[in-house]
């Protein structure tokens, strides 16, 4: 009898995550007809933004054998500085148009902005990566490929400071947790997702996200035992607008993504351990008027794991708003006058 029940355990616990995964799918997304309401975050900062100057791609090789495409901004001072700025949930690197070039023309720092994978204008497969922690790696290829250039153009090692937004923030410091954590001199996270269950989180960030909890419960039962075959399925939506969505920047939004992608994009479960591995210099930036994180914890939570680490609470600063507000750019040039990379 005992015999019986412990073999049938593995079979019954496959069976429930199964079920799991194929009892949900994602929410979803195009119910929502205006920005401010009924979850859908203010978008209006970044598709009315003037991209009169918007450089044109460059192109990076990574470890997998393809292209992904990047922006550079060239300072206008001189500098052994470079920013990698990670963009957030459902858009790509334009997002960060008027923060790169006030980043560059301050004189802070060269900027590079890539689309990450699965994102942009014509990705190979939008929402999805190939494995978990992929993006991981596609960021150390970039920096490889900036500092290889910067040798090549006899510039020397570049310091890096890694930026992130919102889940670019959360890509940030699962690089932090993570095997390439030591090639950043520095990180600024704007408004950084930590987990949705994090004490910074709003509910489903505040109606922007909308998760299969159960599917997601399956597929990390399935991911434990080394069951992988199921990780394209889309496990979150997002609640773009429609003003977005019929605009011209329309079909580069990212709606859903897979259960890797998903995973990929955020620190490990245990985020606390991710963040405590970040030994560099940090800078933490929200806005008080974030629709979907509480401004005002990142530093109760973050200063236990990073004591290094400096918080800035930006007043009237929405969560889009703050790549874009000349308040940012005055919080990181202040923070890197009086920080040793």
């Amino acid at each position: 009898m005992i015999l019986t029940s412990i073999l049938l355990f593995p079979a019954i616990s496959l069976a429930i995550a199964v079920g799991l995964v194929f009892s949900q799918a994602p929410g979803r997304t195009n119910s929502v007809t205006s920005e401010g309401k009924d979850g859908a975050m203010e978008f209006s900062s970044a598709v009315e933004a003037d991209y009169s100057t918007l450089p044109g791609f460059s192109k990076w090789q990574t470890r997998a054998g393809d292209a992904l495409p990047y922006r550079a901004y060239a300072s206008a001072g001189e500098t052994k500085r470079i920013f990698i700025l990670l963009h957030g949930s459902g858009w790509h690197g334009m997002q960060f148009h008027p923060l790169a070039r006030a980043l560059a023309d301050a004189g802070l720092g060269d900027v590079v902005v890539p689309d990450l994978r699965g994102h942009g204008f014509d990705p190979a497969r939008r929402g999805d990566v190939d494995y978990v922690g992929q993006m991981e790696d596609d960021v150390a290829d970039l920096i490889e490929h900036v500092q290889s250039r910067a040798q090549a153009e006899g510039q020397g090692k570049r310091q890096v400071v890694l930026l992130g937004h919102s889940s670019g923030g959360g890509l940030a410091v699962r690089f932090a947790g993570g095997k390439h954590c030591r090639m950043a001199d520095g990180y600024v996270l704007l408004a950084p997702f930590l987990k949705y269950d994090a004490p910074t989180t709003r509910r489903n960030s505040g109606g922007w996200a909308m998760p299969a909890i159960r599917r997601i419960i399956g597929l990390s039962m399935l991911n434990s035992v080394g069951i992988t075959g199921l990780n394209h399925l889309p496990v979150i939506a997002f609640n773009m607008p429609n003003s977005v969505l019929e605009g011209r920047f329309g079909s580069s939004a990212t709606l859903s993504y897979s259960y890797r992608l998903n995973t990929s994009y955020s620190p490990r479960r245990d985020y606390r351990a991710d963040l405590a591995n970040i030994r560099q210099p940090l800078l933490v930036m929200a806005g008080e008027a974030d629709e979907a994180f509480h401004a005002d914890r990142y530093e109760a939570v973050i200063k236990p794991s990073v004591p290094q680490a400096e918080f800035l609470v930006l007043p009237g600063v929405t969560h889009l708003g703050i790549v874009s507000d000349a308040m940012t750019v005055k919080g990181i040039a202040t923070w890197l006058g009086r920080t040793e990379l």
